[in-house]
């Protein structure tokens, strides 16, 4: 194949064609050449020949299909071999062919596409699906049949659907196999799911070769098989997949069409036959009834039963006759239209060939089809009905509305459980009917959904899709062998115990099958191991799984897969702490001395404010100086125990006393709950106030061997690594947290919780100071798209669920604790923060009501001043507002009521005189 293609590649260099010698022109021939080439004895084959045959004499003899024009067929048996398919399409250009229906095989469309380029002749192949045939690459191969890239997306769904992840992909090794394949990676990488292991088989398999690929898929894990071959030896797989066990319960076996076109074409298969390929699914081309079909049908019936008296052969028809069929009309079709549009039948010699004249390959007779490209635009162009349903290309060169049925082997028979169709997906409904459904709802596909499927096995319950690999081979679980803490983990000789075993073998208790496993130590008991080094053993294989007390972190994530965690335990800081004495001044400890001060200038402002405000109209804020200081401080202070003698009576003096109460009120409630704490209940006091204090300080911190405590401190918080001390066990925690860090020792050391919670159950003298400042958890861990992590974190909801996770937690973990100790810290100070809103409320209060104060006293001045004002200076102005603002508010209203009654007597006297002056002038 590699030398014919290389010499075709030599031979046939695309370039830019100069016409020769044009022959055959004609305005409407009356015989037109058209050839077909495929394998006459294949399954496919030999449904086409008939179908083709039928074809061309149901166009000759209608005559409102070419009007009058026939079509002159000549049939090439390629035998499966693509080398033959080239000669033979080298033939058929010698004759001056006007199209080809063919090939069948992928592999020689590849080749023969070339010689259409080359030529100008279309090529409409029924049968050749390998999704890499392009329109762009191969203009001349237009393909009258179903992508396989369609074929792919259905199996994808599938897979999807029934929520498996993994595949194995036991396919054919040439261009139709394994293009096919990388379609259905793409399409599966595109759901998050992946072909895990890849098995091709060589076009002419053997038996030995299917054997030993089978039992090489029998040890993977997946076992979801998708089988893409040919029909002349796919049943062999099944059959010996059979004798391997591999057709048994838990194996899903997706066919792609070529096993529905080998159950159509002969559905009265031996019964040693039929029990080998029970529960297996697969997909056929779907083509809508109609009444085109359905007499095409009984005509093939008819045909076959007169094959079948005369030499005992029959045959029934399957969509790749139906295909092969609608090729001929569409061809017939095309060439009607061309003809219509006063296109003319001519060939030329190809001028690229002249210089090989004369050669015994007689290459130079080759011809170009001077029309091909107004041919193959027409045949593009189509808008008909055929046997398959509507024949329309689309804008790549494929037919419109892709769709499959889904169908399951069950018995002696099979059974439609759905259909696929590339707009809606999986549904139950045929898609015309499912379009017109929606159409007439006005509503979308919805969920996707199929009828239930009997499964190898003869079960109606779905397979999980995976099996333990390696034939049964137990499970490798790594286990921590650590120092410390053998409640979480234990390990006594082959005796392992603690929470985290009992957790993980409670959830495998929840899975509804089986687990072949066996714990592994990793570590020499003397110093606690490296969990990252644990894990990189189940990265490379080593192991399949770790159960122990080990972090989700998200560096550790890209190593393993995790379950769902089955305890929270984020990192705290552990302290020494001691008891707090109480003083003759723990009165002030309920108040930070900032806060105190603010109080007690917001005290004395808000006298000084209800002083202003009240003077001149209130006799128990007047009098002497002294006095008057005396009852400011008085005033204010006495607000706090809400026993002030003074009343106020100016409306803004009340809105400002009442404001401030509530203030009082917020402060001495609090205040009272706070005292009431430090003087009931017993204090306990650190150095140590949390991570924040710790991590700006200098003093050693210790944590756990192993723990990713380390690399937390050291890259998230930036703590020098010469501060950190690794400490092995709860033993050393105590010692190191003794000695202090004067005498080499630690200031703190920053732990898990759940380790903490354990350590301070029996230790009084510790607690956690501080919040817990990161949130994580505890997972198992196995190998990277181990389905099994997901099984068991379903199994860990579960026992959280059910309670049962709790159980466990409270059998080892729940200690007679003095760890409750650390809920006796010493009680937070109140600071200000807490009470700058109160304070900003009486602020503004207090500033509004001043403002409206002085523009009250300022229009008083200026309307019971006029005189005064006009004939002062500035000076005299200000000291006469003062004066004004310091009387009494009776004084002032005196004041204006003398003024008036003066200026009214005045106003008497100067008339009675002008009366007078008037009465002296008249006499």
């Amino acid at each position: 194949m590699n030398i014919a293609f290389l010499l075709l590649f030599l031979v046939f260099c695309n370039g830019s064609h100069s016409s020769g010698l044009i022959t055959n022109v004609t305005t409407r021939p009356d015989v037109l050449n058209i050839g077909s080439m495929f394998t006459f004895d294949s399954v496919i084959g030999k449904i086409a020949k008939l179908a083709i045959t039928i074809a061309v004499e149901d166009v000759n003899s209608n005559p409102n299909i070419l009007n009058g024009t026939k079509l002159s067929l000549k049939m090439q048996n390629t035998k499966s071999s693509g080398f033959l398919g080239i000669v033979e399409a080298l033939q058929f250009m010698e004759n001056d062919t006007v199209a080809i229906i063919g090939p069948q095989f992928s592999a020689t469309a590849h080749v023969i596409s070339h010689i259409a380029n080359e030529l100008q002749v279309p090529f409409l192949s029924f049968a050749a699906t390998d999704p890499t045939l392009s329109p762009v690459q191969f203009p001349f191969l237009v393909r009258t049949t179903r992508s396989d890239l369609f074929q792919m997306t259905a199996v994808v769904d599938l897979v999807v659907y029934y929520e498996w992840r993994d595949v194995i992909a036991i396919y054919v090794d040439d261009d139709f196999g394994r293009n096919a394949i990388a379609s259905l990676g793409d399409k599966l990488a595109e759901k998050r799911c992946k072909i895990s292991y890849k098995v091709p088989l060589t076009p002419r398999a053997t038996k030995d070769e299917i054997r030993k690929a089978l039992i090489s898929v029998s040890t993977m894990e997946s076992r979801i098989l998708i089988l893409h071959i040919y029909t002349s030896w796919g049943l062999q797989v099944l059959e010996e997949a059979q004798e391997q066990k591999m057709m048994d319960s838990g194996y899903v076996w997706i066919a792609t069409d070529w096993f529905s076109t080998l159950l159509d074409t002969d559905p009265s298969l031996p019964l040693v036959q039929t029990n080998n390929i029970q529960g297996v699914l697969t997909l056929r081309m779907y083509t809508p009834d109609s009444q085109l079909k359905t007499e095409f049908k009984s005509r093939w019936s008819n045909l076959t039963k007169a094959r079948r008296s005369l030499n005992n052969t029959s045959f029934e028809l399957n969509t790749y006759g139906l295909y092969a069929y609608d090729s001929v009309l569409l061809l017939a079709q095309a060439i009607e239209s061309f003809l219509a549009n006063g296109w003319n039948i001519s060939f030329s010699n190809d001028t690229n060939l002249r210089e090989l004249s004369g050669g015994k390959l007689n290459l130079d007779a080759l011809n170009i089809f001077n029309g091909g490209r107004q041919l193959l635009k027409s045949i593009l162009e189509v808008n008909t009905t055929g046997l398959t349903g509507p024949i329309k290309f689309d804008a790549d060169g494929n037919l419109l509305n892709p769709a499959f049925e889904v169908i399951n082997v069950i018995g002696t028979g099979t059974r439609t459980i759905g259909y696929w169709s590339n707009s809606s997906g999986l549904n139950v409904l045929p898609p015309e009917k499912l379009q017109m459904k929606m159409q007439t709802n006005g509503s979308r596909a919805g969920a996707q959904n199929l009828y239930s499927v009997i499964w190898p096995g003869q079960t109606t319950e779905k397979p999980r899709g995976w099996v333990f690999p390696y034939n049964g081979r137990k499970l490798r679980i790594g286990v921590p062998h650590r120092v410390s803490y053998p409640e979480f983990v234990g390990i006594k000789g082959t005796d392992f115990s603690g929470y985290c075993i009992e957790v993980f073998q409670a959830a495998l208790n929840e899975l509804p099958y089986g687990v072949p496993y066996k714990y592994v130590p990793f570590g020499d008991g003397i110093k606690n191991p490296e969990n990252n080094d644990l894990l990189h053993r189940v990265q490379i294989g080593e192991f399949d799984g770790v159960v122990g007390d080990i972090t989700i972190t998200t560096n550790r994530t890209k190593m393993v897969d995790f379950t769902q965690p089955y305890i929270e335990s984020g990192l705290v800081v552990v302290a020494p702490i001691k008891k707090m004495d109480s003083s003759a001044w723990a009165f002030l400890r309920p108040f930070t001395p900032m806060m105190w001060g603010v109080t007690g200038v917001f005290f004395l402002a808000v006298g000084a404010v209800v002083w202003i405000l009240e003077r001149r109209t209130n006799e128990d804020f007047r009098g002497p100086p002294k006095r008057q200081l005396v009852t400011i401080v008085w005033f204010s202070f006495s607000t706090l125990f809400f026993s002030q003698k003074e009343k106020t009576g100016s409306t803004l003096g009340r809105f400002v006393v009442i404001i401030w109460l509530f203030v009082v009120l917020i402060l001495n409630s609090s205040y009272t709950a706070s005292l009431t704490s430090i003087l009931t209940v017993e204090q306990l006091s650190s150095p140590v106030k949390g991570i924040e204090s710790l991590a700006t300080g200098s003093d050693p911190i210790g944590y756990l061997r192993g723990s990713f405590a380390e690399a937390y401190l050291t890259d998230e918080l930036n703590i020098h690594h010469s501060r950190l001390v690794a400490l092995n066990s709860p033993e050393d925690y105590e010692k190191a947290l003794k000695k202090g860090p004067s005498a080499g020792g630690v200031a703190a050391v920053i732990d898990e919780r759940a380790y903490m919670e354990l350590f301070l159950s029996s230790r009084c003298g510790y607690s956690i100071v501080g919040q817990e400042f990161t949130k994580m958890g505890w997972g198992f861990a196995f190998s990277r798209d181990s389905p099994l992590a997901i099984d068991m974190s379903t199994a860990i909801l579960k026992l959280s669920e059910n309670g049962n996770l709790q159980k466990i937690h409270d059998k080892w973990l729940m200690k007679s604790a003095c760890s409750a100790e650390g809920a006796k810290q010493a009680v937070e100070r109140l600071q200000l923060k807490s009470f700058w809103g109160l304070f900003l409320l009486s602020g503004i209060a207090c500033f509004l009501a001043l403002l409206l104060y002085v523009i009250r006293m300022v229009r008083q001045y200026y309307r019971h001043a006029n005189s005064d004002i006009e004939c002062s200076q500035s000076t005299e102005r200000l000291k006469s507002f003062v004066s004004f603002v310091n009387k009494r508010e009776q004084e002032v209203k005196s004041s204006s009521k003398r003024r008036k009654t003066d200026n009214k007597a005045s106003n008497k006297i100067v008339h009675h005189q002008e009366c007078s002056s008037d009465g002296l002038d008249e006499s």
